[in-house]
């Protein structure tokens, strides 16, 4: 959205002048997405609050709330560095031209010098704004431990690990002050994220096993690098959330992630299978993270959007013959949408999401699928 800063490092906000509207036809993301369709009780105009999301104010205007790029025309940079938007902005909806805008309709300088339905170049006036204050994209509290902690490691990554191999006076378990030696790789690495490998993850398609969960312990710093004479590196660790051990693995901490993201439709169609729910439980529901089985290789990203569909059901035909005339036959009936999933991590073929608006439950083996 134009009137938001595009800076992710500047506390800026960007307020568009009075010439500045867009029109839903306007430029669209490189991929032809499904039409965006406004919602026939849609509100006049939506004043930003403490506490909303881009997706509770995507879902007042839109049918879809995923379609927030394609309204307001972002190409796909845009959508990677997402713009921000604050409490006491005002979102209008102009129904005469089927758009939304930051001028109230019927302003004079509203359609000044343009055509209906062009995207406009805005003119940009800036002014200081605390940029911890931009509204997120979805309720980052349910997803906060998701971006930091290895909580899903694929195979190759566990298997380039680095690990602990040691631990002075042969202590069993280690905590926060104490030394430990590791032996691998550091890839020019200081600080690290220590990690116990846990359950594997199966993919429902291959039956293969393509990553592993993760029991988050703390983190670790390194203080001397292997030398002359010497297999091991020397780490201390930092923080520990549980007590650490011989093998337990590190990874370098990651960057900070990106927390506001846009809702938009994949790039290319996508589906996936959901392989893993929230610790041992059998079901997700709204707000809950859930694991798929495709990632950035599948053509996913931060702030994709997918359908979650039910596999149809078998049935038999009451009425059919078999073969032969034994038997009945088989049906099998349509796969059954629900609910939608919004990916806020990814990784090479494995990907997190967070359920949003379900009807039913979320069960291992559910598709999730690019929007139709």
């Amino acid at each position: 959205m134009k009137n938001f800063s595009t800076g992710a490092a500047r506390s800026l906000a960007i307020r568009a002048a009075a010439a500045a509207t867009f029109a839903v036809v306007a430029a669209t993301p490189a991929r032809a997405a499904a039409p965006c369709t406004f919602r026939p009780n849609a509100p006049d105009q939506h004043v930003v609050v403490k506490g909303d999301t881009l997706w509770d104010i995507s879902g007042a205007f839109l049918e879809h709330p995923w379609c927030w790029p394609q309204v307001w025309g972002m190409n796909r940079d845009e959508i990677h560095n997402p713009h921000w938007i604050y409490p006491g902005q005002t979102i209008y909806f102009d129904r005469v031209h089927g758009r939304l805008t930051l001028d109230k309709p019927g302003a004079a300088a509203a359609d000044a010098g343009a055509p209906p339905l062009v995207r406009l170049s805005p003119q940009l006036r800036t002014e200081n704004l605390d940029e911890n204050n931009a509204v997120p994209a979805i309720p980052p509290g349910a997803i906060e431990p998701f971006l930091t902690q290895p909580l899903v490691v694929e195979q190759q990554t566990l298997a380039n690990a680095a690990r602990i191999v040691a631990a002075p006076e042969d202590r069993l378990y280690l905590g926060e002050g104490d030394r430990i030696y590791v032996r691998g790789q550091l890839d020019g690495a200081a600080s690290f994220q220590v990690f116990r490998p846990g359950k594997e993850l199966v993919d429902p398609d291959t039956n293969k096993v393509v990553a592993h969960e993760a029991s988050y312990i703390g983190t670790a710093r390194l203080v001397k690098a292997a030398g002359p004479g010497s297999d091991v590196h020397t780490f201390v660790v930092t923080r520990s959330v549980k007590e650490m051990g011989v093998g337990d693995r590190l990874l370098p901490m990651p960057p900070t992630p990106l927390r506001n993201y846009v809702p938009h439709a994949p790039a290319r169609p996508v589906t996936a299978r959901v392989m893993a729910l929230p610790s041992e439980s059998n079901y997700a529901s709204q707000n809950q993270v859930v694991t798929v089985n495709r990632g950035t290789l599948d053509g996913l990203d931060v702030g994709a959007v997918l359908q979650l569909y039910h596999l149809g059901q078998t049935v038999t035909d009451p009425e059919s013959k078999g073969f032969l005339g034994f038997g009945k036959a088989k049906l099998r009936l349509p796969d059954e949408q629900y609910g939608e999933l919004f990916i806020f991590r990814v990784f090479g073929h494995v990907a997190y999401g967070l359920v949003m608006h379900v009807t039913a439950p979320v069960q291992i083996g559910d598709v999730a699928k690019s929007p139709e």
